[in-house]
Formats: C-alpha cells, sequence, structure tokens
C-alpha cells in the first residue's frame, strides 16, 4: 500500500484531489445552488415585497425621520445650522396650551353631536321602513365626498355677518338689524366640521346595523324590556367597538382639520394646532420650520394616546354576534313615524349639501356676493373662468394626480393587503401599520415631513418643486384607505382559487391580476373613486408642497378667495360639486355590490 505523497491533505480535500468527478460535480452544484438563489431574489412575489418595502419607507418613514430631524435642526431645509429643543420648548410654552385645546375642545364638540345625529340616520336606513331608503343613503353621503374647501367658502357666504344670504333673508323678514347667525367664530368652525363627521361616521355605521342579528334585540324585549333600554344595552352596546372607531377617527379628523379653522377660526382668533402649523411656515419671514415640526410630533403623540385610549376601553371584552343560523333583518315598522324619519333625512341633506350648493349656484349668476338684484345678473364670471389660463393648469393638474395618483394607490394598496392578508411573511404587521400611520396624521404635518423629505434628496432626484412631490404625498394619504378596501375583499376569498391558479400553471403575477383582482374588482373601484375623492378635497398638504406652475383645485381655490373673486370661486366650485356628484350616483354601478 503505498503511502500518500502530501500527508498535509485533508480528508476533503484528497478526496477532490482522487476523484476530479467529485469536483465537477460540486462545481455544479455550487452554480445551481446560485441560480436558485438568483431566481428566489427575481421571483415576481419577492420584488414586489421589496418594493412595497422601499416605497412605504419612502412616503412614511422617510418623511416622519425628516421631520423629527427637522423639529431639532434651528434652520430651514437646506441651510446649515445647529440641533437644539428650541423647537419644543417654543411648542409646549403656556401660550400654546390655548392652541392645543381649541384643538381638542373643537373635536370633542363636532364629533358626540355628530356620532348621535350619524347613529340616527344610520338607524333610520339600515333598520326602518323609511320610504326611499336607497336614495336617502347616497344624499346623506354626498357631504363626505364634497370638497371641504368649497362648503367652507360656501357657508362664508351664507353666514357672513354683514352680508350673508340666511342674515340678509333673517333681517328682511324680521326687521331686525343684527345677524342671526355669524360663522366666523368658535362655532362656526364646530358647525362646520359636523356636516362632515356626520357623513363620515354614517359610512361606518350603515353596514353595521345591517349585519347585526335582531334576534338579539328581540330575546330583550321578550324578557321585558322597552325599546329604549334594548336600544342603549343591546344595540349600541354590541356595536361599541364599531362606535368607538368611527368615534375616534372622527376625533382625529377634527383634531387634524384645516379647512374649517382657517375660513371661520382664524377672522375670529381661533387658533388650532393646524393653523398654528401654516402660519408658521408661510406667514412668518424665514418660515420657522423648526417649530412647526416639533408642534407636529407634539400632535402625532396626542393621536397616538388617544388610539391607546379606545384599545384600553375594549380591551378584555367580547362583542362577538356570530350564531349557528342564518337571520334575515326585517325593517322595523315605524308606522306614521317612517314620515317624520324620512323628514329628518331630508332636512340633512337640505341643510349640508342644497343650502351650500345653492349658494354657490346663486353666488355665480350675480356680479356681487350680497347684492342680488336682477340688474346684477351676469354670466362674466363663467367667461373669466374659462378664460384663465391658471384655472386650466390647476385643473389639469388636479385630473393628472386624481387619476394617476387614484390608480397608483390602489395598485399599492392591493399588493399591501396581499401581503399582509394572504401570506405568512414575517413582518407583515409591521407593513400594515406603516401603511396606516398617515390616517393618524393631519396632511399639512405630513407636507411638512415631506418638506423636509424632498429638500434633503441628492440633487439628482428632482422632487422638491415639482408636481411629483404632490403626487407622493396623495399617495401616502391615500395608502390607507386603498388597504382598508382591499384587505377587506381579499378575506372574503377562499385561498383555494390562488391554488387552483397556481395548479393550473399560472405565474404569481397573472394569478393576483386574473384571480385576486378580477374578483375584487368591485371594492377596486369603490376604493379608487374614495381615492380619486381625497385628492380633489386635500389642501392641507398641497399648500405646503405645491410650487408655481403645479397647483391644484383647492389651491387655485384658496388663492381665488383670498384675492377677493369670491364669484370666481362660486363657478369653480359648481365645476367641481357637478363632477362629485356625477361619480357619486355611479359609485353604485361601478362598485358593484360593494359598499362604500
Amino acid at each position: 500500500m503505498q503511502p500518500l505523497q502530501d500527508s498535509d491533505t485533508s480528508v476533503g480535500d484528497r478526496s477532490l484531489t482522487r476523484h476530479p468527478a467529485g469536483l465537477r460535480m460540486n462545481a455544479a452544484s455550487r452554480r445551481a445552488v446560485c441560480m436558485r438563489l438568483a431566481r428566489r431574489t427575481l421571483d415576481p412575489q419577492s420584488l414586489c415585497v421589496a418594493f412595497i418595502v422601499v416605497l412605504l419607507g419612502f412616503i412614511t418613514v422617510y418623511p416622519m425621520v425628516m421631520l423629527l430631524y427637522g423639529s431639532f435642526h434651528s434652520t430651514p431645509p437646506g441651510m446649515s445650522g445647529s440641533f437644539n429643543l428650541a423647537g419644543y420648548i417654543a411648542a409646549l410654552k403656556p401660550s400654546n396650551l390655548v392652541v392645543l385645546s381649541n384643538s381638542v375642545g373643537i373635536a370633542i364638540m363636532q364629533t358626540l353631536p355628530s356620532v348621535v345625529l350619524a347613529i340616527l340616520l344610520a338607524w333610520i336606513i339600515a333598520r326602518t321602513d323609511t320610504p326611499g331608503r336607497a336614495t336617502l343613503e347616497i344624499l346623506i353621503t354626498l357631504p363626505f365626498f364634497l370638497p371641504p374647501i368649497l362648503t367652507a367658502m360656501a357657508w362664508g357666504m351664507l353666514g357672513n355677518p354683514q352680508n350673508g344670504l340666511i342674515n340678509d333673508a333673517y333681517k328682511l323678514l324680521t326687521g331686525s338689524s343684527k345677524p342671526l347667525v355669524n360663522v366666523y367664530s368658535y362655532g362656526g368652525v364646530v358647525w362646520h366640521l359636523m356636516q362632515y363627521s356626520t357623513a363620515f361616521l354614517f359610512l361606518f355605521l350603515v353596514d353595521a346595523f345591517r349585519v347585526m342579528d335582531p334576534s338579539l334585540e328581540e330575546a330583550s324585549r321578550m324578557c321585558g324590556a322597552g325599546y329604549r333600554y334594548t336600544f342603549r344595552r343591546i344595540t349600541l352596546g354590541v356595536m361599541l367597538p364599531v362606535i368607538t372607531s368611527a368615534a375616534i377617527l372622527a376625533f382625529i379628523r377634527g383634531v387634524e382639520a384645516f379647512e374649517s379653522p382657517v375660513f371661520f377660526g382664524t377672522p375670529a382668533g381661533v387658533k388650532v394646532i393646524t393653523t398654528e402649523i401654516y402660519d408658521s411656515i408661510t406667514g412668518r419671514t424665514p418660515p420657522d420650520y423648526q417649530y412647526a415640526s416639533a408642534i407636529g410630533f407634539v400632535m402625532l403623540v396626542l393621536m397616538l394616546c388617544v388610539v391607546l385610549l379606545q384599545w384600553k376601553l375594549l380591551r378584555g371584552k367580547s362583542f362577538q354576534t356570530v350564531t349557528g343560523k342564518g337571520f334575515r333583518p326585517a325593517p322595523i315598522q315605524l308606522g306614521r313615524l317612517k314620515w317624520l324619519t324620512f323628514a329628518i333625512c331630508v332636512l340633512y341633506f337640505l341643510i349640508s349639501v342644497v343650502l351650500p350648493v345653492g349658494q354657490l349656484l346663486i353666488g355665480s349668476f350675480f356680479q356681487f356676493l350680497g347684492f342680488y338684484s336682477v340688474d346684477s345678473l351676469t354670466l362674466d364670471h363663467y367667461r373669466n373662468v374659462f378664460d384663465n389660463a391658471d384655472f386650466w393648469r390647476s385643473f389639469r393638474n388636479t385630473m393628472f394626480l386624481g387619476l394617476g395618483g387614484a390608480t397608483a394607490t390602489m395598485l399599492v394598496g392591493c399588493l399591501i393587503s396581499y401581503i399582509t392578508v394572504r401570506t405568512r411573511m414575517k413582518g407583515r404587521q409591521v407593513i400594515d401599520v406603516i401603511a396606516w400611520i398617515p390616517w393618524m396624521l393631519p396632511g399639512i404635518v405630513l407636507g411638512a415631513g415631506f418638506l423636509w423629505a424632498f429638500a434633503m434628496l441628492p440633487a439628482g432626484i428632482p422632487i422638491y418643486g415639482t408636481i411629483w412631490a404632490l403626487f407622493f404625498a396623495y399617495l401616502s394619504l391615500g395608502t390607507p384607505v386603498a388597504v382598508r378596501r382591499m384587505s377587506e375583499a381579499y378575506r372574503q376569498l377562499s385561498v383555494d382559487l390562488e391554488e387552483c391558479s397556481r395548479v393550473h400553471g399560472a405565474s404569481w403575477a397573472q394569478t393576483i391580476w386574473r384571480i385576486m383582482i378580477s374578483l375584487t374588482w368591485p371594492a377596486f373601484t369603490v376604493g379608487w373613486v374614495l381615492v380619486f375623492f381625497g385628492i380633489m378635497r386635500e389642501l392641507s398638504a398641497s399648500i405646503l408642497l405645491y410650487s408655481v406652475g403645479n397647483e391644484v383645485m383647492s389651491v387655485t381655490l384658496l388663492k381665488l378667495w383670498l384675492s377677493g373673486q369670491a364669484e370666481e370661486v362660486c363657478v369653480i366650485g359648481l365645476l367641481m360639486i357637478a363632477l362629485v356628484i356625477v361619480l357619486r350616483l355611479l359609485l353604485p354601478r361601478i362598485g358593484g355590490r360593494s359598499k362604500v
């Protein structure tokens, strides 16, 4: 037996030396492993997950990090400075307690009556035999879709103490010299917010009333409880999670509202957090970005505390109503009272929609607001608007951002919802939470974060000062709506559908497009319309991120209003409202059976 020539060779090395074929096999195996890893890396599903993670990081995490950075940085974006706590010291000074109390007080005062009214309207539509319920449901939800800037301007004309239409009619009928209402007040802010919040809460509550098992209420009445006791302890008790969730969201929207405080609160000296942020950036020279960023983070902490409070209230309580038998909710027979409930719904529609839209219509045909005589009738305002190049430019920008932004947002929402609902990927809950964060942030706070984020990007990424700054802001603000709509739709689909598609040779991308999106198309279209409406009415982020030549309709309306061209505002407002009404009436058709 011959000894080995190289006694230092290891066992593995000796086997490779003696068996060249084994060496070739190991190299082929390594190549195969590398190819499998490459295919796994380039797999469409993996690429989509990576894309979503990067995109969410850019449109949510990055602006929040830069907002935190800005709250410590002493100078505006792009300028050298130092890091200190001056912004937080200024934000937490005693005088700002009044600003904070105004924000919280207005939010509470508009949320409480809105919840009561929304519960009443939802109960009427979902549980009673009130005539025309299907039509009334569409009419009740219209204030949610109307841009708040338009209704704010309309109520500014209606409730102006000097020449408002309501006050002029009141003085004419009573001979009084004093105005009946003054919307430029604390109460005016609450009044305007209530109209939006009621419709918003109604959308949450009406379906909850529809799906509730009426046998629970019947059991209560059979045990001797009266109608009021049953409604208070059973109906509202079972619906507590839905009511509190909707109320929390309405409260958050009240705190972060911008249009109502800037139109009705600023003239009356009522300051809130959003107008304080706006003034610190646009009303000071130089802009105090550090102070605005610090206030934004204080506001974010407040919103998180509100959400944690809701979790604490509902922790350990059960609200399950699922039984082993089916049920068919029968409408409550109201008898003659059904005409009273019908009148309540119509009255809400008249006050929240007909009055402001009617004011815009009247104002568009008269030469001057407040002077309504036959001699003052004119079409000049329509000619001025149609000949205005700024209007058409803002209209094109709005349509581009609305159509493109809504489509991109829904596609992103489809991918995020698929990851969080249909996969077992680690960290999917984190993705879901990150996608939901913009819902809790005021648009003006997010706009301030994007200002820092885009200004600090490398010069080779030209987003700052372009229309793409608005595009990414709208994408961030609309993502929570898209994710909510698509997540609900995906949960209704069986996993067997995907498995069947893959077994028959379809790729992951084909399965997503031909199975998932096709079967959830009604929810997709409804979500698309909701995001489109959100882009059309967005003002708070737009006012900080727009640049000359990239204005959107809401910014153009605000500029015209501030320049005293209220009559042209009426014309543009009517055009926007006409588009809103058409899309809202088409929503049941394009959305199929899916509810808003």
